[in-house]
This record gives structure tokens, C-alpha cells and sequence, in this order.
């Protein structure tokens, strides 16, 4: 990585008509247990705890409000039909004296809000609670009505009315909007509460006024501060994505309160949102000492757990969970994902099809569940699944999900694949096949708008789905085969927050490189390959394309795609691959290791820059960057300059080995900052078609160079020459790395190259990539290619490859089709881990 470019009073009249037996229907179905049934209201707090060693309503409200969920105030449907409910009609024949006398009794407790010095007063208020907390809100706000019309200014009756209004369904804006004035109607009558603005903030955050309700919860919390306030103010800051703050509320609310499982829990999820996966665990574990049976806490540990990679332990957490409640659909959902980007197809299907069960309709399972069959090979019921998924067009004004936009890109390259199942992959090329316009709208994940394209054909009858391969029934050489494929698959494992291990790609990716090693030992003993139908000699799109196959085939979710073969329009505007690395506070932590590399990077075009065009200011900038640590510290450097004031780009450039002096554009780093401190800090590369021909041009130099010496090397196996075919092949990587060529999966693709290079050059790669480490992003932030041979040699640990790996059968000959390649993609080798591996 080079330098390039641096961007309460009065009474009301007594009942009459219908408010006797609607008094009746609501006291006989909650009576005194007001509390119990709606605890978490603040409309059922009150000020005075009632006599007796009981805890008042606010208090029992405190603790279980700590056991809910972040939608700290649920408005539903009346439960109750006046005109045909059985249930409503028996309780009209209960005692009306023996109702009357709870409400009284529910009266002189004074447990509803703003209650008065009158006790009829106080018992019509009470009446009118009651049918809020049964679901008759159209009789309670008739009531409420009534008495203000009596008392315009009674502020219980005026509160009562608009929690009623709210309890209606904020999804009519008539009622959020009434029940909006009547709360501010309280708040000016009664500023000095903090329920009521907690209430107002609770109907404005459904609506999306976030602020609003902000600056409401701010205020109560100024009023009376308490650990539920915190929380749900916290809460809010999360939704928001301001999570440092958010952590802060949620802190605040644990010091006044250490036992609440729920601020425990948001809490985990603001480190986790921040990268940092290891004090999140912590969070989790926590809330799960204070509630041993919180599923959330479990859900929320297995996520942790696979981000870090460790498999066993998020199946453990997500198993317990499932223990709990194994009807927990959120749970299934996020199993049955980790199962399949663990490569354990199988497995996740069975989360998938529960999740079905419980669920209908729930686009992520029923996405997943058709892609696990076509990965699989079942493409019968892929497709089923897909088309249902098709079928749930998104409402007008209503946001589709990315399964939505994801399903017809997957149906279409479905059928794609089924009808070449048994065409032989050297006859077909699928960049060349799938229409341009389709490839790019899939690699840009763009909806499904393309003009004048013509459908895939359906299914063809005679073309049978993928069967189940037994391991043994492929012949002892093939076992072997496979088990070694796993082993050096295991080898491209990053050891990083991120990425979860994946059978299935280490699988693939083995295989690819014992395909790569025997076509490259073809080439260099001068024999031709057959690809795209004809047969030529290899070239080194060639190699890359052995890789290319088997990462298709191992998830076909993913569009591996060539971007030199994308519309020439599509070219010419230019194609980014791009990472954000911290976007507000949300850090990518697979990235982490790099940031202080990159940081470094950025500061010594800082100074340069402003070397060049603020010299007068430049010890100013040097003894601010001496202070910036991390890169959030960047944006007060950002305000020395005008032209920098809103962010900054910095170029890297890659310097050319054909041609000595001479620079290639490699990736622009790119930093902004707002007012408020949020960062976007992100990279990216622009696959132009001048930037590819320039790259193309060096990987032609470097591959010609690696076939002549590997010619040499096939008659004399000197040390020397080994070692200059080793460097060959790394810098010929180095080149595709800082190219990035593909639309995914680039990394692993030339990993596997290499490894299978270097075992035809007769060295086997036996270390691992060293943890937090990143083959991608070391070739990119390397300032050369010889830089970049150095690092990996470091690790890669090359010693001389074993003479067992002559006698594997040919990798193209054994699995000649998709059919043969899926089969052994889905076949199990647990007995590999049982058995010794000759070769290695």
C-alpha cells in the first residue's frame, strides 16, 4: 500500500344507563388485580403506596417492566365484543352491588393516576381505569368524556382519556394525534410529573418521533430520575444506533437497579453493536444470573458466539434456549442460519422447516429453506419455497426485505444450475451464459427490474434432482481424496471475529486446490486443458476459475461473479467493492486488526498534505496527530482545512513490477464525520475497465514468468528456482488481491490458488493464517509485492509436499459435473477425523 491521493379536584354525577352493567362487565373481569393484568402502565402507578406491606403498583410495575421486552408500552385490540361475546354477556349477570363495592374499594386506594380528594369523584375515575384495562376503550373514553364535561379541567379524567386513545392503536394517527393533545393538556396543567411525559414519549416512539420522545424521557428523568426511565430511554438511544449512549442509560439504570435482566441484556447488545464481542458475552452471562430462564439472553449469547467463530458454544446457547421454549422462533431462525454458514445443511433445514411450522410466513425461513435444498441439490423443493417467498410482494409504501429481493436472483441461477446438472463443466461457462443485466442488477443486489428479460426454463422432468452419497460407497482412493480436501480446506480458516468455520467451503475450497495443483503440474509438463468447450493451453483465468466453480457450487446465495464480464456499461461506470468499516458507532469486527495499520496510513498523508497546501498550520496538524489514537480522533483534524472540513479520501497505490516506477490505483479510503461525532470510515475498491486492463497486464507478465520457470522446475527441482516460483505465485495473487476481480468470495478464491500452486511447485503450505489476520486485506495494505511474499511466507510455514498427493486420482475426472460435485459436497466424512491422513 502506496500513497496516493489524500475527504385533582371536584366531583362528577353518579352513573346512569349503560355505566352500570359496562362497570359490572370490566370490575368482574379485573377487579383488584388492575395491577397484576397491566402492571407495566404507567397510567397504573401512583404517587402514595397503598396501607399494608404489599409493594405498590409502580413498584411491582419497576420490577416487571425489567423482565419485558424493548417495547416498553403494547397497545392492543379491545378483547371484548359488547354486541356477540358469550364471555362479555355471562359477566353481565354478575352482583352489581358486589362490583360496585370493588370499585370503591379500588377508589380509596387511590391506585390509578392523578386520583382526587373526592371519593365519588375517585370512584367514577376508577370505573372508567377499569374498562382501560379490560379493552373497552370507546366506553372509557365516552366516560371520561362525560365527567370533563362536568370538570373540563380534571386532569385524571383528561390523562385517562389519552392513554385510552393511545390504547385504540396508534396505527390510526386520529387516535395518536388525540391522544398526544391530551397528554400535553396534562403536562400543562401538571408539569412537575414524570409519568406523563414518560407516557407522551411512549406513544410518540411508535410513531418514529424518536427526538420527541428523547427530550420527554429527558425531562422526567430530570423530574425524578429512576432505573425504568434510564432504560427506557436507553433503549431508545439503541434504536437509534447511538449505542455508546445508549450504554450509558443502560449503566445508569443498573446502578439504581442491579437486578433487571433486560438492561443487562441491551446492554450486551450495545457491545456487541460495537465490535466488542467479549464484554457483550460478559452482559449476556449476567442477565442470565439474574433470570436463569431469559431466552433472549441465551438467543443474544449464541449470536455472540458465532461472531467469535466458536460454534460449539453458540449451538450450546442456542440449545438452551430452545430447551426453555423450543416453539422459540427467533431462535430456530438464527440456529438454523449458523447451521448453514457452518456448511451443515441437513441440520439447518430441520430449524428452518420447525420455524415453517410455527410461522407460515416468515420470509427469512422460508428464503433459507429453499436455498438449503438447492444447495443441497433438491431443487424441486427449492424452488417451491422460493416462489412462496415471491409471492409476499411487499405493501405499497412498505419496504421490501432482502429476502424479497434476494429470491428471484436465487430461482432463476436455481434453474440455471438444474438444467446443467449432468452437462459437463468444461462445456458451459455461467459469466458467459446469465444475461449481462442480470449479473450486474445480482452482484449489486439491485430489485429485480430488468428490462425485456427472458425467464430461465422451468424444471425439466427428465433432469432428477441430487441423491444422498454415502462416503463409502465412493472407492477408497476418492475417501481419500475427500479427506484430504477437508484438511487443506481447514488451513484457509481466518481465526477473526466473523467468521464462522464452514465444512462445506473448506470442503470445496480442498478440492479446488488439489484441482488447481494437478492442472498447473498439467500446464508446466506442457498438456492442454479443456475450458468454455474448447481445448487450449491454461492460462491463468483458467486457474482461477477451478476456484471459482467450487465456490459457486458450495453456496449458491452468493453471485461469484467475473466483473470484466458485466455490461460494458456497468464497466464504464465503474463497479465498487465496499467494506465499511465503522459506520455511526457500528464497527465491522472482522476488520479491527487493521484499523491502527490503516490509521497510521492515513496520518502520513495528513502531514503530507497539508505539507503541500497549509504549511503555516502544519506543526499545528503534526502535534494533533500526535494526540489521535484511534480513528474517531480524525475529526477534529478534518476542521484545519476547508477542503477537509466534511471528510477526506486518501488513495493507496500498488506499485508495478513490469513496468519499475509505475503505479496502479489500489483502494480509497474514505472518512466523514457529522456534528455529532458519528463516523463513516470505510474502503473501497473501483473495478473501472482501464484500472482491470492495467492489472490484467501485470498478472499476464507474472503468469507467463510462473510457466516458464515452472516448466524448469518440472526438469530441476533446484532450490532456487523453487523459491523464485514460489515468489511468482505470490505476487501474481498480490496483483488479483488489489485487483479484486470477483463480485464475492475473492479471498478464498486465491488462497486456494495459491495453496494449489505452490503443491505443484512441490511445497506444501502447513501453518495457519495467524489470528485476526486477513490474506485480502494483507496484500492490500502491503506496500509491494515483495512485502506481501515476506508476510505470508511467514506463516505459511512451507515445507516439501508429500509424494502421496501423485498417487490422489484427478479432482476434474472424478466430479466432472455439478451433479458429482454436490454429491460430494453433501457426502458426511466424519470417518476422516477417525482415520489418518497419508498425505499429510
Amino acid at each position: 500500500m502506496r500513497a496516493g491521493k489524500v475527504a385533582p379536584a371536584g366531583g362528577c354525577g353518579s352513573m346512569r344507563g349503560l355505566w352500570v352493567p359496562l362497570a359490572v362487565l370490566a370490575l368482574a373481569r379485573a377487579a383488584l388485580a388492575l395491577t397484576e393484568q397491566y402492571p407495566a402502565l404507567s397510567l397504573l402507578k401512583q404517587r402514595q403506596g397503598p396501607a399494608g406491606g404489599c409493594a405498590s403498583a409502580g413498584e411491582w410495575a419497576e420490577q416487571y417492566s425489567a423482565e419485558r421486552d424493548s417495547s416498553f408500552l403494547h397497545f392492543h385490540e379491545s378483547d371484548c365484543d359488547i354486541g356477540g361475546s358469550s364471555s362479555c354477556e355471562s359477566v353481565l349477570s354478575l352482583n352489581t352491588e358486589k362490583i360496585l363495592s370493588q370499585a370503591k374499594l379500588l377508589a380509596e386506594q387511590k391506585r390509578f393516576p392523578f386520583a382526587t380528594d373526592n371519593d365519588n369523584t375517585n370512584e367514577e375515575l376508577a370505573i372508567a381505569y377499569v374498562l382501560i384495562g379490560n379493552g373497552l376503550y370507546d366506553e372509557a373514553i365516552r366516560h371520561f368524556s362525560t365527567m370533563l364535561q362536568e370538570e373540563p379541567e380534571l386532569v385524571s379524567a383528561i390523562y385517562g382519556r389519552g392513554i385510552a386513545y393511545g390504547k385504540k392503536g396508534l396505527h390510526d394517527m386520529k387516535n395518536a394525534e388525540l391522544a398526544l393533545f391530551e397528554l400535553s393538556r396534562v403536562i400543562s396543567l401538571e408539569p412537575d410529573h414524570p409519568e406523563v411525559f414518560e407516557q407522551r414519549a411512549e406513544i410518540l416512539s411508535p410513531l418514529g418521533r424518536i427526538s420527541e420522545a428523547l427530550s420527554d424521557l429527558t425531562k422526567a428523568i430530570q423530574l425524578q430520575p429512576s432505573a425504568r426511565l434510564y432504560r427506557h430511554r436507553g433503549t431508545l438511544y439503541f434504536i437509534s444506533e447511538d449505542y455508546a449512549t445508549a450504554h450509558e442509560d443502560f449503566q445508569r439504570s443498573l446502578e439504581l437497579n442491579k437486578n433487571q435482566p433486560i438492561a443487562m441484556l441491551y446492554k450486551g447488545l450495545t457491545f456487541f453493536h460495537r465490535g466488542l464481542l467479549k464484554e457483550a458475552i460478559e452482559s449476556f452471562k449476567e442477565a442470565l444470573k439474574q433470570k436463569a430462564d431469559f431466552i433472549d439472553a441465551y438467543k443474544s449469547l449464541g449470536q455472540a458466539y458465532r461472531e467469535l467463530g466458536n460454534f460449539d458454544a453458540a449451538t450450546e446457547s442456542f440449545q438452551k434456549a430452545l430447551l426453555l421454549n423450543q416453539n422459540h422462533v427467533q431462535t430456530l431462525q438464527l440456529k438454523g442460519m449458523m447451521l448453514y454458514h457452518h456448511g451443515s445443511l441437513d441440520e439447518a433445514l430441520k430449524n428452518f422447516k420447525r420455524c415453517l411450522q410455527l410461522e407460515p410466513y416468515n420470509e427469512v425461513c422460508q428464503y433459507m429453506k429453499g436455498l438449503s435444498h438447492v444447495a443441497m441439490g433438491q431443487f424441486y423443493e427449492g424452488i417451491k419455497a422460493q416462489t412462496k417467498v415471491m409471492l409476499n410482494d411487499p405493501l405499497p409504501g412498505q419496504k421490501a426485505t432482502p429476502e424479497y429481493l434476494k429470491v428471484k436472483y436465487l430461482r432463476e441461477y436455481s434453474r440455471y444450475l438444474h438444467a446443467h446438472l449432468d452437462t459437463p463443466l468444461t462445456e458451459y461457462n455461467v459469466d458467459i451464459d446469465l444475461p449481462g443485466n442480470f449479473k450486474d442488477h445480482w452482484a449489486k443486489n439491485l430489485p429485480f427490474l430488468i428490462e425485456n428479460y427472458e425467464e430461465q426454463p422451468g424444471l425439466q422432468p427428465h433432469i432428477k434432482d441430487v441423491l444422498f452419497q454415502n462416503f463409502e460407497s465412493y472407492k477408497p482412493d476418492v475417501q481419500e481424496l475427500i479427506c484430504v480436501a477437508d484438511h487443506l480446506g481447514s488451513m484457509m480458516q481466518y481465526e477473526t471475529p466473523g467468521f464462522l468455520p464452514n465444512k462445506r467451503i473448506h470442503r470445496a475450497m480442498g478440492l479446488a486446490t488439489l484441482e488447481v495443483m494437478q492442472a498447473v503440474q498439467r500446464t508446466w509438463a506442457n498438456s492442454k486443458v479443456r475450458m468454455n468447450g474448447k481445448t487450449r493451453l491454461m492460462q491463468w483465468r483458467d486457474m482461477f476459475d477451478i476456484a471459482v466453480k467450487w465456490r459457486r457450487i458450495a453456496d449458491p446465495d452468493q453471485p461469484v461473479l467475473w466483473l470484466d464480464q458485466m455490461p460494458a456499461r456497468s464497466l464504464s461506470r465503474g463497479f465498487n467493492n465496499h467494506i465499511n468499516l465503522i459506520r455511526g458507532q457500528v464497527i465491522n469486527m472482522r476488520y479491527l486488526e487493521y484499523f491502527e495499520k490503516i490509521l497510521h496510513f492515513i496520518k502520513d498523508r495528513i502531514l503530507v498534505y497539508h505539507g503541500a497546501n497549509n504549511p503555516k498550520g502544519l506543526l499545528e496538524v503534526r502535534e494533533a496527530l500526535e494526540k489521535v489514537h484511534k480513528v474517531e480522533d480524525l475529526l477534529p483534524i478534518m476542521k484545519f482545512n476547508s477542503k477537509t472540513r466534511d471528510g477526506f479520501t486518501v488513495n493507496t497505490k500498488v506499485p508495478s513490477l513490469k513496468d519499475q516506477g509505475k503505479e496502479y490505483d489500489g483502494f480509497t479510503i474514505t472518512i466523514t464525520g457529522d456534528k455529532v461525532g458519528n463516523i463513516l470510515f470505510s474502503v473501497e475498491t473501483q473495478t473501472t475497465e482501464e484500472r482491470t486492463q492495467l492489472y490484467h497486464a501485470e498478472i499476464d507478465a507474472l503468469y507467463k514468468d510462473l510457466t516458464a520457470k515452472g516448466k524448469i522446475l518440472i526438469l530441476s527441482a533446484e532450490l532456487g528456482e523453487v523459491d523464485a516460483v514460489c515468489n511468482l505465485i505470490l505476487s501474481l495473487v498480490y496483483y488479483f488481491y488489489n485487483l479484486m476481480p470477483l463480485s464475492r468470495g475473492s479471498s478464498v478464491i486465491a488462497y486456494s490458488v495459491i495453496m494449489g500452486a505452490l503443491m505443484a511447485s512441490g511445497k506444501e503450505v502447513s501453518g495457519k493464517i495467524p489470528k485476526g489476520k486477513l490474506v485480502d486485506f494483507e496484500a492490500m495494505t502491503a506496500p509491494g509485492s515483495e512485502a506481501f511474499s515476506k508476510i505470508a511466507r511467514s506463516w505459511m510455514n512451507l515445507k516439501s509436499i508429500s509424494p502421496s498427493y501423485k498417487s490422489l486420482p484427478s479432482v476434474s475426472e472424478t466430479f466432472p459435473t455439478l451433479r458429482t460435485m454436490i454429491e460430494v459436497l453433501n457426502t458426511d466424512s466424519s470417518h476422516c477425523l477417525k482415520k489418518t491422513i497419508v498425505v499429510v
